[in-house]
């Protein structure tokens, strides 16, 4: 997982900290879908709801898809998180735009794929979140199914965990992130919403999740 931009990791990081589309809480953690227990909890579907943080984050797509996938010719959004974001990316970039959902349809024409995708399309996968990488590499494989090629991804923000760093290894996918979770931390103590003890707790998880979860 790579950070392009640290500067932009920075300005993300603050934007979603000032907007609240990320919470920190080592004291009173969260429980994320999965069960797991954690200091950190991120929905960044509230930056559509901010001008100014909606417009840093498709920009900053934007330019990580010319730097990294000039090449690529569609713009694809997971489902649901990533499609807004994709299709700002995509106006940006004056490209073709798909989404792909979770699951093909189970009426119509049974689609996974919404759009117009033609076999043997470069293609470029856009994620809100990176915790494990599992449903954005499920939506690159059926990308891929469908006969096109899928260059790589670009997200907002990555929790920076082993598990995904190791999954897109797997899978020889590249990933490009706007910001991360160390950088996140970083700049929470640097606005002073977060103690050098929280800090450290934070660090702790991100260490070993499931350690920190069984604790806690």
């Amino acid at each position: 997982m790579t950070i392009s931009n640290p500067i932009l990791a920075h300005d993300v990081a603050e934007a979603l900290l000032r907007i609240g589309a990320v919470s920190l809480s080592p004291e009173e953690p969260f429980t994320w879908a999965s069960g797991l227990h954690s200091p950190i909890y991120c929905d960044n579907r509230v930056t559509l709801s901010d001008p100014t943080t909606r417009a840093l984050i498709a920009d900053g797509l934007a330019t990580l898809v010319r730097e990294n996938f000039d090449a690529a010719e569609v713009i694809a959004g997971t489902a649901t998180a990533g499609i807004a974001h994709a299709a700002l990316a995509a106006d940006r970039l004056a490209r073709p735009m798909v989404y792909v959902r979770s699951q093909p349809k189970d009426h119509g024409r049974g689609n996974q794929i919404e759009g117009r995708l033609t076999p043997g399309s470069t293609v470029v996968m856009v994620e809100d979140l990176i915790s494990t990488g599992g449903s954005v590499l499920d939506a690159a494989r059926a990308v891929e199914r469908e006969g096109s090629v899928v260059e790589g991804a670009v997200a907002i923000f990555s929790y920076e965990l082993e598990r995904g760093r190791q999954a897109f290894e797997e899978v020889g996918w590249p990933l490009f992130t706007l910001s991360n979770y160390p950088t996140l931390i970083e700049v929470a103590e640097s606005m002073g919403r977060i103690s050098a003890p929280q800090r450290a707790a934070l660090e702790t998880w991100s260490a070993d999740p499931q350690a920190w979860s069984d604790a806690h």
